[in-house]
């Protein structure tokens, strides 16, 4: 019987630089991919993607991410984003590609979020361990107070974060990313392992990747990717490699005016059949529904 190794196992802890005079960081990225790789860190994130899009990896959630997208990340939750290269060399647009917002879940005080009056502030934060997302044309308040925030100084930076978590928390249309029952076993001997492992999976994803070659990069044997992987996660390496070529055909499916079977050759799977089958496990959608339904509604989100 082949054993189906699972996916993500230790990410890399990330120090992320403050500087002294400033209570949490808040940076403006102008390149994309300046974290691209699977890492966790302390603090809290709070990202607003402002344009170009990829992949997300979050936990064990697996989904594509698109301009106007606002994500909260919580403490020590592994997190990857994966730009899309195209979008990166066809915008000539001067924006930043992502406002990011760090800060520790106490750098108020220890029992500031116990307050009452800061209830909605604290189940923000609770919801934020699964990671939460927003659309900003659906809570577009958020994504104003993030854009004022990149410039306010003084009292103003904590006013102004105090009052986005306010909204996410209280926010019906927040999604939650990862799932309930994901844990994570916070490790680095590992961290450059994985990182290959992601690499090549992203390179490859449209070929077939056999057992052992991915055994290979990760310098195991077939049976001991096995059991390592199976110990540190809850999904399988082969359902990880479909997720990213279900998202793959999602981005065709959204950008491109070629025909669902040609979708199918090029997102990396080998039949239509199970195209449809593994499309429809993942999104719960089949490939023309989603096209004719969650398409025009997505384009409007962006």
């Amino acid at each position: 019987m082949v054993c189906l190794p699972q996916l993500i196992m230790e990410a890399e802890l990330l120090k992320v630089s403050n500087q002294s005079a400033f209570s949490f960081s808040i940076r403006q990225d102008r390149v994309p991919n300046v974290n691209s790789r699977w890492h966790f860190h302390p603090e809290v994130e709070l990202i607003y993607l402002h344009r170009s899009s990829g992949m997300q990896f979050i936990g064990d959630s697996i989904k594509r991410f698109h301009e106007g997208d606002i994500i909260l990340i919580g403490s020590n939750l592994p997190h990857y984003f994966k730009f899309d290269k195209e979008k990166q060399a066809s915008s000539n647009n001067e924006s930043p590609y992502s406002t990011v917002i760090h800060f520790y879940e106490d750098f108020w005080g220890k029992t500031f979020v116990e307050l009452p009056e800061n209830a909605i502030i604290k189940r923000a934060l609770e919801k934020a361990k699964r990671g939460i997302l927003i659309s900003a044309r659906k809570e577009p308040i958020i994504s104003n107070l993030i854009k004022q925030l990149s410039v306010s100084e003084g009292h103003s930076r904590i006013v102004l974060l105090m009052e986005a978590l306010a909204l996410i928390g209280s926010s019906s249309s927040g999604k939650l990313l990862s799932s309930i029952g994901f844990k994570y076993n916070f490790e680095e001997s590992d961290k450059y392992r994985i990182n290959l492992i992601y690499e090549y999976s992203f390179a490859h994803f449209k070929d077939k990747i056999s057992l052992g070659k991915i055994a290979q990069i990760a310098n195991l044997a077939p049976n001991s990717f096995c059991r390592y992987f199976k110990a540190k996660t809850r999904k399988t390496y082969f359902q990880f490699v479909n997720e990213i070529r279900v998202s793959h055909a999602c981005k065709l499916l959204i950008e491109d005016e070629v025909s669902i079977k040609q979708i199918c050759y090029e997102s990396g799977f080998n039949n239509f059949s199970s195209f449809h089958a593994v499309f429809k496990q993942i999104t719960g959608k089949t490939p023309l529904t989603y096209k004719q339904h969650i398409i025009p509604s997505s384009a409007l989100d962006n």
